[in-house]
């Protein structure tokens, strides 16, 4: 795909919505980390459902480390491995409060060092919270990278340094967000909503009208 394909895809993306934001609910940064900590492997509507009744009783590392894992779990087990997802938020709230004065880091290197803390979820930190312009590859941004032919890659890894070097500077910092939304309601897994897409004469999918 050429430059000018690629700028008229993300100029027809922020036409339509210029301020895409995620659609986990969260009040505050540390609410977000917790909300995407819990995303992997889940549905925004589902973290959404369970948060929505964690955060009335603790929405702060030492409020939900006062709420303790048992205490915890109640409100996440509608989550998949929420067990596991319990035990990395519980560390983690203990140490932003022993290493970072309750706060949320604002580096890749502090965030990765959180448990439950991967690469996509730290990008996804630093660009909704902190409003750095990279690129978290979910399967949604994974799956329209390779199929539009935007930013192809064999790899998570790939794919996201192909986006950061393709996409036009000035859409950067949207960017992960309007490839999310897309990926999640028109350009889906199976039966990709093709004749309303609004970039279906900018695509090189091989699959277009199947």
């Amino acid at each position: 795909m050429n430059a000018k394909k690629r700028q008229a895809i993300f100029a027809r993306f922020e036409a339509e919505n210029p301020t895409p934001t995620t659609e986990l609910i969260y009040n505050s940064t540390f609410e977000l980390l917790i909300a995407v900590i819990l995303s992997a492997q889940a549905t925004d509507v589902s973290v959404n459902k369970a948060t929505k009744s964690l955060y009335k009783v603790a929405n702060t590392p030492s409020s939900l480390l006062k709420l303790g894992l048992n205490g915890l779990k109640k409100h996440i087990r509608t989550i998949g491995l929420y067990n596991n997802k319990a035990k990395n938020i519980i560390q983690t709230c203990k140490i932003l409060i022993e290493q970072h004065s309750s706060q949320v880091p604002q580096t890749r290197q502090a965030l990765e060092a959180l448990p439950g803390v991967g690469r996509k979820t730290a990008n996804v930190i630093l660009n909704t919270a902190f409003g750095q312009p990279t690129m978290a590859v979910d399967t949604h941004i994974f799956r329209v990278s390779n199929r539009t032919k935007l930013a192809p890659g064999k790899t998570v890894r790939q794919v996201e340094q192909n986006l950061l070097k393709f996409i036009p500077k000035s859409y950067l910092q949207h960017a992960h967000h309007w490839l999310i939304l897309h990926g999640r309601y028109t350009c889906t897994a199976r039966n990709p909503k093709c004749d309303e897409c609004l970039i279906a004469d900018l695509c090189e999918s091989n699959e277009k009208g199947q």
